[in-house]
């Protein structure tokens, strides 16, 4: 049997996890936590197999979590999140992740993942190994939430144009400008218009 820990700082999350694991008779599960310090806690303290952890929690995050629980026990990690940022998936597996799913994998994906993962194994989501092969493919989904009207803005902003040069460029006030320049700042997850350069730029 395999025994597993899951990390979670949602409870509805961990609930439906213990759901999905407690009736299926190939695991055990030792321990249900809500933050990255607990999962270190528990699988110092007690024998975990795969360790099943979230990115965004408090205390300690999935990555940091994963970095120290490779570093000081033998639980194998499976990092399951709503996150896709390439950013993440290189540090898991940088400091010893064993696997990285998204949270909408179906629960039977996700049950033979640890499964496989128990046995050595190295389990990878599609969507995720395209984050790794393209790195880019985060940046380039956002830019894909602009509306072509917003992208004329981004590009304006590359070129260096101010709000007024922009408004004049395009046609378009300069209340518009402020407003659309506030949309892509949001969309793109941006703190200010030098950043919407540079973002640009990359691509």
């Amino acid at each position: 049997m395999i025994k597993i820990l899951l990390a979670d700082d949602d409870a509805l999350i961990r609930e439906s996890l213990k759901i999905i694991f407690e009736y299926d008779e190939r695991f055990e599960i030792v321990d249900v936590v809500s933050n990255g310090q607990e999962a270190v806690d528990v699988c110092k303290e007690k024998a975990v197999d795969v360790a099943i952890l979230d990115v965004r929690m408090p205390e300690l995050n999935g990555v940091e979590a994963t970095r120290a629980i490779k570093s000081e026990t033998s639980t194998r990690v499976m990092i399951l999140t709503t996150f896709d940022e390439d950013a993440f998936i290189k540090d898991a597996f940088s400091y010893g992740a064993s696997g990285y799913l998204l949270k909408n994998s179906p629960p039977e994906q996700i049950k033979n993942a640890v499964y496989s993962i128990s046995g050595g194994n190295t389990v990878v989501q599609d969507l995720v190994m395209e984050q790794l092969n393209n790195p880019n493919a985060e940046r380039l989904k956002k830019l894909e939430n602009l509306t072509s009207r917003e992208r004329e803005v981004v590009e304006a902003i590359a070129e260096g144009l101010t709000n007024g040069e922009i408004a004049e460029k395009l046609f378009i006030t300069e209340g518009t400008v402020k407003n659309s320049v506030s949309n892509i700042l949001g969309k793109l997850e941006l703190k200010h218009r030098t950043q919407i350069a540079i973002f640009y730029l990359k691509e």
